[in-house]
């Protein structure tokens, strides 16, 4: 596609100011940049001190080198109210999630759509936006949640969520335009997939390039960002690579990790959306988007190694491992779940490189310079050390994946509901017994026989399900939707309950419950008692032992598969479910005898 914008020419490569290293790579992107390729370079003190600067900036807003592109924000810091509105779908997942935030610092009003509006309790700018609930895949429902928008973006796909992902991203597509189009909508912004031109395309990448078309003939002035690999903490393709290159120090690895990529920092990818917002209404086309440097998947391993102080990996490429077998093994070896594992992986075959950098004219690259591949790793690394993740590929609810509430009154609605409950009192505050339940999961693991655990985590990822390696993004702290393992976050109320909904391959739909109870028998459910704080982690006045630690494992099967499963795993109840009442009671004992330690030495 060409622009019609009428800009002016692209400055050759060759022309440009080189960025002063020492390996012959050049700032520029496309097919001038081939001789890009290789290995990190040693970089010089002035160098380091820029990398260090960069990187400084790199954790500012990009709303801060897009001045004169963006709104900009009223005194308070809060778009203004005339701000031009735009709205966001896949806002629980990784990019939308960030792309928010961003949003609202760059001055525009933001409205959320979202399947399930609940959903975003959690997140710090919730109350900053306007939420509609709608599925794009209903045309009156996203009619409805359009209107009175100016910018649309359309940060929603199927990736990973069976075999006909591409009907229904086809299907939404078609529909999200078709509403863009009614409502008056200005302008469509849709973050798509890098490929080559002129070759047979994996699923993926043939389907976001599907989606793109359809946007682009929608009749609303489209902008379709084309992307590879994104780097940053959290991202399905970074924790990919960072878990291959740090569990395996050697490796047989299929022929594509040979394949040229150009990939790109999360950070670009949002200042991109957030530029793009403002594009002139005769621009309607496909931008190709792309970091500062051209690196074989290979070489992204070497150097993520030496940037993680491993040692340098042993990679023997093999002809014999096709795209369906490696994504198999990626699922094993990695949190990617084979499911969406196998998308990605298929994508790699294709070498990835940018053709133009026509974006520039319209969103000029930053003072500083596009985040590099280097710097990239440095900065998501920082951010998986402090705990500070705020999005994961794992943000967003796959479709097919269970999403049911906990049913009030399964009985009449003519299905069962069976449960395995445990009550124990413990000599533990409240604030000591919620710390312990709120930190379950992940690598503190479940209190309770961890082999069993693993060997059910295993058994779920072989049959396709996330198993327990998707972790945790906040060690400490929970909201709702947010992942543990093979569980969602369905309810979080701080001191009393939390409610995880499975998403593991299951004949029926799963619940965990853990609730903090008075020694009266109050349950969780409720407010809290008069005098007791709303959270315990933020106020130590709650300290007030004994305490009911309340569990409730809770199972609705379908049909008679669920109704086996229930019965074939109730005899293993009381060795998991029982040690783990146990556990977790015996944890918030310590910490409660830790916390008075202190308080008695000190008098």
């Amino acid at each position: 596609m060409t622009s019609t914008t009428g800009s002016t020419p692209r400055q050759d490569p060759d022309d440009r100011q080189q960025d002063g290293r020492q390996d012959g790579r050049q700032d520029g992107r496309g097919p001038n940049a081939r001789g890009g390729i290789g290995d990190g370079p040693v970089r010089t003190r002035t160098e380091t001190a820029e990398d260090d600067r960069a990187e400084s900036l790199a954790r500012e807003p990009v709303a801060t080198t897009l001045t004169g592109i963006v709104p900009g924000t009223d005194d308070g810091g809060r778009p203004r109210p005339d701000a031009p509105l735009v709205a966001v779908t896949g806002v629980t997942g990784y990019v939308g999630g960030r792309l928010v935030p961003e949003l609202l610092t760059a001055g525009y009003r933001v409205r959320a759509v979202a399947r399930h509006p609940d959903r975003l309790r959690g997140h710090p700018w919730r109350d900053q936006i306007e939420v509609a609930e709608a599925d794009v895949s209903d045309l009156e429902a996203t009619r409805k949640a359009l209107t009175g928008v100016q910018v649309a973006y359309y940060l929603v796909h199927s990736l990973g969520s069976g075999r006909k992902f591409e009907a229904t991203d086809r299907h939404a597509a078609l529909v999200f335009g078709q509403a863009a189009r009614e409502a008056g909508v200005e302008r469509i912004i849709y973050l798509g997939g890098l490929y080559p031109e002129g070759e047979d395309l994996s699923p993926h990448l043939a389907s976001r390039r599907e989606v793109g078309e359809i946007l682009l003939a929608s009749g609303v002035p489209t902008t379709v960002l084309r992307a590879a690999v994104i780097l940053g903490s959290g991202s399905a393709s970074f924790e990919m690579m960072r878990y291959l290159t740090e569990r395996l120090p050697a490796m047989t690895v299929p022929r594509w990790v040979r394949n040229r990529i150009q990939p790109i920092a999360i950070r670009d990818v949002l200042r991109y959306l957030v530029g793009s917002a403002s594009m002139p209404h005769e621009v309607s086309r496909s931008f190709d988007i792309g970091g500062p440097e051209v690196l074989t998947y290979e070489q992204m391993m070497q150097r993520y190694a030496a940037i993680a102080g491993l040692p340098r990996r042993v990679i023997v490429p093999v002809p014999v491992l096709t795209p369906r077998l490696s994504s198999h093994w990626v699922g094993l070896v990695t949190p990617v779940p084979a499911g969406l594992a196998k998308p990605l992986v298929a994508s790699l075959v294709h070498e990835v490189v940018c053709d133009e950098h026509d974006i520039a004219d319209l969103v000029p690259d930053p003072p500083e310079g596009l985040v590099g591949f280097d710097r990239a790793v440095r900065l998501a690394l920082q951010r998986v050390q402090d705990s500070a993740v705020s999005t994961r590929w794992s943000s967003a609810a796959v479709r097919g994946a269970p999403s049911d509430p906990l049913p009030s009154d399964p009985d009449w609605a003519g299905g069962y509901l069976y449960a395995d409950e445990r009550r124990t009192e413990v000599d533990a505050s409240p604030a000591a017994l919620w710390r312990v339940i709120e930190s379950v999961g992940g690598t503190r693991g479940w209190y309770s026989w961890g082999l069993a655990w693993r060997v059910r985590g295993l058994m779920d990822r072989v049959v396709g399900g996330p198993g327990l390696r998707r972790g945790r993004s906040n060690q400490d702290r929970l909201v709702v939707d947010d992942v543990i393992d093979w569980w969602r976050v369905e309810e979080v109320q701080p001191g009393r309950l939390l409610r995880l909904r499975a998403e593991m391959r299951l004949p029926g739909l799963a619940w965990l419950e853990l609730r903090i109870e008075d020694v009266d028998g109050a349950d969780g459910s409720g407010e809290p008692d008069e005098g007791s704080p709303t959270d315990p982690r933020d106020d130590e006045r709650w300290t007030r032992p004994p305490t009911v630690f309340a569990q409730r494992a809770l199972f609705q099967p379908h049909g008679l598969a669920g109704q086996l499963y229930w019965a074939s795993v109730t005899p293993f109840h009381g060795i998991i479910f029982g040690s783990m009442q146990r556990n977790v009671a015996q944890a918030a004992e310590r910490a409660e005898r830790a916390r008075r330690t202190p308080a008695v030495a000190s008098r």
